[in-house]
């Protein structure tokens, strides 16, 4: 298929105007632009709740498809690791927001847990008043400190019960029991918070919880499930914007977007049209998927054209991808008060065909292969490259598509290298310097950004990675019961860009760097000290309370020998 003159034309102009150094891997610092954001702009930082509340069955709350998932015990998890503790925020509320004050964040991105606030997923049934407490209290205290709740209505933990009895996202009745689940958060919250997310990164929860099963609810349905789940999750979006702007908006003046993950697809041959129309395809695939129906009322023609072609081919009498009914198009179309973007890093994408007959998968009907350049940093994390030009060029992209939304990058983060609890990550600081300044060149290029979430404020649970992976700026002891934050370097320059609300001069910037790296051996030697600490810890809270046992009945027996003697 041959992209239309629009999509032509944009990648003309992209490729055109494409830097040489980008190309050959040299470090961005050679185009290093030095300037400030926009009066206003946003700076924060994110989590979600299944990867960091812990409290997993406690105070009312209902086991979700993740408590489930990662209960079985079948390696589904490395080192079959939960969440049931996690960062143990559930009860750390305060201690975290000391966190943010510390970061001088403008806003915090989280999550609501489902079934903490429903137990059994339905609002008919019964609502935890505890977990509605514990919510609207968190609100309170963050905009006590001046941070500005940006709240997430579900980041993957959908209840287990939803799940059990109707097959989850399969399901179109999810869409009726997620729009009284937004509702009810409307109502108990929507006083205080005026920014919300209805989805977070819906892609993976269809391509990982339906497809290849690597994410709860694990189950593989190729090329069929993953359509199914994003089709039900898109009219559920649909569903919440409208019950919004119909009930609460005028009383409650607030904004309700989605955020939608999507690495940069770059052509491997920038001369070869098949290798462009492959890199547009793996856009339209990833975020077209999402985006297009809620900006232009249907999927992608791409998807609709090659999924529809494989599966007349594959012998099936309708597309594997659903259909939007008029009536749904015209529903779905401008549901969005902004566009919520997460981005970690880029892909070469190359041309190669699929045969049909190789069965029915999404990888299969993309007709791409993703490619990495090994020149390009590795932060550690596996396919995590440091890649900041492609960050712009999917903010203006975004921008060109979708006529011009308010943006806000949603999730944007490195992750620590493997085994490494080196609290200096210079990686990440050169991480965040280098995607910020690509942000910053997009506003430039005239893309409408209005603020930056950077993933994330801890160290947690990373899905099927356990807690390999550290993505935050707060490195977390999850040995130690208490799991006590250590600030890494990064804190530091983070603050300095927030502070400055950008890259005010060479000079300056410079500083922030040394000075981020000097506070690196005090917080080593306090995280060395941690297992010390620990044991002495653990060593205090078994010898005082035996101490105190053996006093009191060493009290009693003489107490009991005095008696005796007096009678």
């Amino acid at each position: 298929m041959k992209p239309g003159p629009a999509v032509t034309l944009w990648w003309v102009l992209l490729l055109a105007s494409r830097p040489g150094a980008a190309r050959k891997g040299s470090p961005e610092e050679a185009s290093f632009y030095y300037g400030t954001f926009p009066l206003g702009f946003s700076w924060g930082v994110g989590s979600s709740a299944f990867q960091t509340e812990g409290a997993w069955d406690q105070e009312g709350k209902g086991p979700s498809i993740w408590d489930a998932f990662t209960h079985s015990g079948k390696g589904k998890v490395l080192g079959d690791e939960t969440a049931d503790v996690a960062c143990n925020s559930y009860y750390k509320v305060q201690e975290d927001i000391i966190l943010l004050r510390e970061l001088h964040v403008n806003h915090y991105r989280f999550s609501l847990s489902w079934p903490r606030l429903l137990p059994t997923g339905v609002r008919g049934d019964r609502v935890n008043e505890k977990g509605i407490k514990f919510y609207s209290d968190f609100i309170d205290a963050l905009l006590k400190s001046n941070i500005t709740p940006i709240v997430t209505l579900h980041h993957w933990d959908l209840p287990q019960l939803l799940q059990v009895k109707y097959g989850g996202w399969q399901n179109a009745s999810m869409i009726s029991y997620f729009s009284d689940y937004a509702d009810l958060c409307f109502e108990a919250f929507g006083d205080r918070v005026k920014h919300w997310v209805t989805f977070s990164d819906p892609w993976t929860m269809a391509e990982k919880g339906y497809e290849t099963g690597q994410h709860a609810p694990g189950l593989k349905l190729p090329g069929t499930g993953l359509y199914k789940a994003a089709h039900h999750i898109i009219k559920a979006h649909a569903r919440a914007w409208h019950s919004y702007n119909t009930t609460w908006r005028s009383k409650q003046q607030g904004l309700v977007g989605i955020s939608l993950n999507c690495e940069w697809g770059e052509p491997v041959d920038i001369s070869n049209p098949k290798d462009i129309e492959a890199a547009e395809r793996y856009l339209q695939f990833c975020l077209g998927w999402f985006a297009n129906p809620i900006y232009a009322g249907d999927y992608p023609q791409v998807m609709k054209e090659r999924i529809g072609r494989k599966s007349a081919e594959q012998g099936l009498d309708m597309s594997r991808l659903p259909v939007f009914s008029l009536q749904e198009k015209s529903y779905i179309k401008g549901t969005s008060d902004f566009l919520g973007l997460g981005h970690f890093t880029t892909r070469y994408i190359t041309e190669r065909n699929y045969p049909a007959r190789q069965g029915p998968s999404y990888r299969n009907d993309r007709d791409l292969v993703e490619l990495a350049d090994p020149n390009w940093p590795d932060t550690g994390s596996q396919q995590l490259y440091s890649v900041p030009w492609g960050l712009r060029r999917l903010l203006n992209f975004a921008q060109t598509q979708y006529g011009d939304p308010p943006i806000y990058v949603m999730e944007n983060g490195a992750s620590q290298k493997l085994h490494c609890t080196e609290l200096c990550d210079k990686w990440r600081i050169q991480y965040l310097k280098g995607y910020i300044n690509e942000m910053l060149k997009a506003i430039k290029d005239g893309a409408n950004i209005k603020g930056y979430t950077s993933w994330s404020l801890l160290d947690k649970f990373e899905w099927e990675k356990g807690y390999s992976d550290r993505y935050g700026f707060y490195y977390v002891e999850f040995k130690n019961r208490n799991k006590p934050r250590y600030p890494k370097a990064s804190v530091q320059y983070y603050k300095k860009i927030i502070t400055a609300n950008g890259f005010p001069n060479p000079r300056e910037v410079e500083s922030w760097y040394f000075k981020a790296l000097e506070t690196c051996s005090i917080n080593n030697q306090m995280l060395a000290a941690e297992p010390l600490v620990s044991h002495m810890q653990m060593a205090t809270e078994i010898v005082v309370p035996t101490v105190c046992t053996l006093c009191v009945l060493i009290a009693a027996v003489l107490l009991m020998l005095l008696l005796r003697s007096q009678s």
